[in-house]
């Protein structure tokens, strides 16, 4: 796959650059708590700066469906890289005030329907007064919208430092990578994952299926003592199509599969209530599965040895309730840090729930490559073609 990329444009001294970014971050009261994704992209920022661009970042925050809403505002986005705010991506009054190397933030695009709709007269609009265009959100660009794919028609369009790194790194894990491979992939909700699952079969040495879709597969295909019907665990192994879709990827790559043995379960789905664990064959239907256990964690980690290599995507459990219920993720984070600082396994990892368990543990750093993107990261993964990336391919 050949892109434009950055190091293409040459001298960007006093040129309009319009930077799409992917600053869909956690906010809470106001203020950032997870700023990986703004620090990944701060290398394409410093270049532009450094060069004498006249920067205006394009982001978005959350799903305002195309109306105002102060709660999805950028504020503290601009606030934490104390740079101005425009109050509409539209407004161009500040464009003819900018200096060389100078740097704003435009608001928050989804504000617009026309972002998600790509509609041609808002990219245009959006466009107008902009010399160049560079695509540095890998998060976003599995999205046909406007800022990522409709503006590309419009200016000359390039891959950020950021976004070329992406598709570099996970290129070359998926075209030649060092093995045995394995994939891990978690979910609460197999039915969004049955792609990946077949991706990885066809990709990968081994595959550990875990969290709510290793419980999945363990239902169809004829676990009758577990209910899954409580907190976002869906019921999707019961859809008559989803299920002979498991049923076919077990057929397909059941001998590579590997599936979880213990489950920590409560009796409630609630972050407080105390924990059980419970080989899968002993639980009952009144039990809440909320962790892996300590036998699934074991078994991951021997898979994990034998690997020279893992791309993990989702958390195995509710991490996020700690301490109780994040003890499987977090014991694979620390054991995937361990082997890759010895030099033992090239570990990549994607996904903003997976990513905060790194940042949990400390272990972010010790990762081999961590990427920003959660669906895009999937949908590469998968082999689909992301919009975004197209829009900027060679002829």
């Amino acid at each position: 796959m050949q892109i434009h990329t950055i190091d293409e444009i040459g001298d960007v001294r006093g040129k309009y650059i319009l930077l799409r970014d992917d600053f869909n971050v956690q906010i809470v009261d106001g203020k950032i708590t997870d700023a990986f994704r703004i620090e990944q992209s701060m290398p394409t920022i410093r270049r532009l700066v450094a060069a004498g661009a006249r920067i205006a970042i394009c982001a978005h925050l959350g799903r305002p469906d195309g109306k105002i809403d102060p709660n999805y505002s950028l504020k503290p986005i601009a606030e934490y890289m104390k740079i101005p705010l425009i109050p509409d991506c539209l407004d161009k009054s500040f464009l003819p005030g900018m200096k060389d190397g100078e740097i704003v933030l435009l608001e928050n695009v989804r504000f617009h329907a026309g972002e998600e709709e790509d509609n041609p007269e808002f990219a245009a609009k959006l466009a107008a007064g902009f010399d160049i265009f560079i695509n540095d959100a890998f998060a976003v660009s599995h999205r046909a919208h406007a800022s990522v794919v409709g503006i590309t028609k419009i200016l000359p369009s390039y891959a950020g430092e950021l976004l070329a790194s992406e598709i570099e790194h996970l290129s070359r894990v998926m075209g030649n990578p060092n093995r045995p491979l394995l994939g891990l992939v978690s979910s609460a909700k197999i039915k969004s994952k049955i792609g990946v699952i077949k991706a990885f079969g066809k990709l990968c040495d081994k595959i550990i299926c875990a969290g709510g879709i290793g419980t999945s597969i363990r239902i169809a295909m004829g676990m009758t003592n577990i209910v899954m019907d409580e907190g976002n665990l869906e019921k999707s192994w019961d859809d008559a199509a989803v299920k002979e879709q498991i049923l076919e990827i077990m057929r397909d790559y059941g001998d590579k599969i590997i599936l979880p043995l213990e489950k920590g379960v409560g009796p409630a789905w609630e972050k407080d209530v105390p924990r059980v664990d419970k080989m899968m064959g002993d639980i009952r239907p009144n039990d809440v599965i909320m962790d892996e256990g300590p036998a699934s964690i074991i078994e991951y980690e021997r898979a994990i040895a034998n690997a020279k290599t893992i791309v993990w995507n989702g958390t195995v459990g509710m991490a996020e309730w700690q301490p109780t219920w994040s003890i499987g993720t977090f014991a694979l984070a620390r054991y995937i840090a361990n082997r890759t600082k010895a030099g033992e396994l090239e570990s990549i990892v994607g996904g903003g729930d997976t990513v905060a368990a790194l940042e949990a543990t400390g272990t972010k750093d010790d990762m081999t490559y961590v990427s920003t993107g959660g669906g895009a990261f999937l949908e590469f993964i998968e082999g689909r073609k992301l919009p975004g990336i197209v829009a900027l391919e060679k002829a």
